[in-house]
């Protein structure tokens, strides 16, 4: 029985219904406004004035619905009084009820829907509002031996006591009507306000692009920092076994170096995740290539490279992510193969750019497995139209290669 009457009463506990009544009160402004301007109105007599208020401010929203930002503002609307809870930007972006103006012909006829049904429910519900709790009063006056008559309502002309239990009888009725009515405006709200098609394709292509924004951070991260942790790991290691005060300051010094890098880039894609940061920190491209030689050269490795062809005046995002994908190759070098020899090569002409690195396999090679740093420069080289391939050569040495085009991106 208690659990029957909290269910009753739990509306009337509730902010969102008062919100909800008061939207609806909200909609027979419109009509009292042009009741005013249209003479008479509110001579008529009962039910004839609600009828007008009804009736005149149709022409009013039909024009009014063409106005592309009108459908924002009944949005705006719509959230704060038909929906419940927080209204931040994620919760108002939750409610399913766009708040974007109209877009085309179909925005508008579903504008002039929820206009119109806002006036059907809304002009109802506002008679009810004035009415119900007069008559109220009236069956209160009754209970106490007085005749009434209000305007619009039937005169009471037999008092009595038992009119007392007629009193709660219409505070109920209006309640219900509100609480329904309220209820039906915001499912309503969802299908004439929500978003059309053009509106959620573009809402999925921008989460899409950020998915991949964020799945590019996450490969630049793991390039990044992999070959840093790597060459720390491999100089930290080396000056131990070597016991020498110089060779241990050379690399205390290329730690620092490596560390500060493996920072910088920290920090950059730490300042692209957050929104509020327009402009961030510049990413290395191909003519820092040599700061990447000396990395793997302070690890322990002897690298050959040959560097030709226009380095500094390639595309941008190819200079990027080839920056990347020889920092890949080089931290798979070192990591698997340990301080080798490593040949590079970066070559640049009109037509492509073409990286390779290539170093001895160890005696005892593990089973090769594709990791994410191999899948993401493959993955790379594809997103510019390139290919990538890794794996042993004929001459027994692991090889990484990529051939990336450049004469549709000049």
């Amino acid at each position: 029985m208690s659990s029957s009457l909290s269910t009753v009463f739990r509306p009337l506990s509730r902010a969102v219904t008062y919100t909800r009544w008061l939207h609806q009160l909200i909609a027979s402004v419109a009509g009292t406004l042009a009741g005013f301007v249209h003479g008479g109105t509110f001579r008529s007599t009962g039910m004839e004035v609600w009828l007008w208020i009804a009736v005149l401010p149709v022409p009013v929203l039909l024009a009014a619905a063409l106005i592309p930002a009108v459908r924002r503002v009944e949005g705006l609307q719509a959230q704060l009084l038909l929906t419940p809870g927080p209204h931040g930007p994620e919760e108002r972006a939750g409610t399913g009820i766009s708040t974007t103006p109209s877009l085309s012909w179909r925005d508008r006829g579903r504008t002039a829907g929820w206009l119109l049904l806002r006036l059907a429910v809304g002009v109802p519900v506002s008679a009810l509002t004035v009415q119900l709790p007069v008559l109220s009063f009236a069956f209160l006056q009754a209970a106490a031996g007085h005749r009434t008559h209000f305007r619009g309502l039937p005169a009471i002309d037999a008092p009595h006591g038992w009119y007392a239990l007629l009193v709660p009888l219409p505070l109920v009725v209006l309640l219900t009507v509100a609480v329904s009515a309220g209820s039906l405006m915001a499912a309503a709200a969802g299908l004439l306000l929500g978003p059309s098609a053009a509106e959620r394709l573009a809402v999925l292509e921008t989460r899409t692009e950020r998915i991949l924004e964020h799945n590019r951070l996450a490969q630049e991260l793991h390039d990044s920092i992999g070959h840093a942790l790597t060459v720390t790991v491999l100089q930290a290691g080396a000056a131990r076994a070597a016991g020498s005060p110089e060779f241990t300051d050379r690399a205390l010094a290329a730690v620092e170096e490596t560390g500060r890098q493996a920072l910088t880039d920290l920090e950059r894609a730490l300042r692209l995740l957050r929104e509020d940061v327009p402009h961030p920190a510049a990413r290395p491209v191909l003519a820092d290539a040599e700061r990447l030689l000396e990395s793997a050269r302070a690890a322990g490795s002897t690298v050959r490279a040959e560097l030709s062809g226009p380095l500094a005046a390639l595309p941008g995002p190819v200079s990027r992510e080839g920056y990347r994908m020889v920092q890949e190759a080089l931290t798979n070098v070192l990591r698997h193969a340990g301080p080798v020899p490593v040949s590079v090569r970066i070559a640049a002409d009109a037509d492509a750019l073409e990286l390779e690195v290539r170093n001895p396999m160890p005696a005892s090679p593990a089973p090769v497995a594709v990791g994410r740093g191999l899948r993401g420069l493959r993955e790379r080289a594809v997103l510019l139209g390139g290919k990538a391939v890794a794996g042993p050569d004929e001459d027994g040495e692991w090889r990484v290669h990529a051939r990336l085009p450049l004469a549709r991106l000049r």
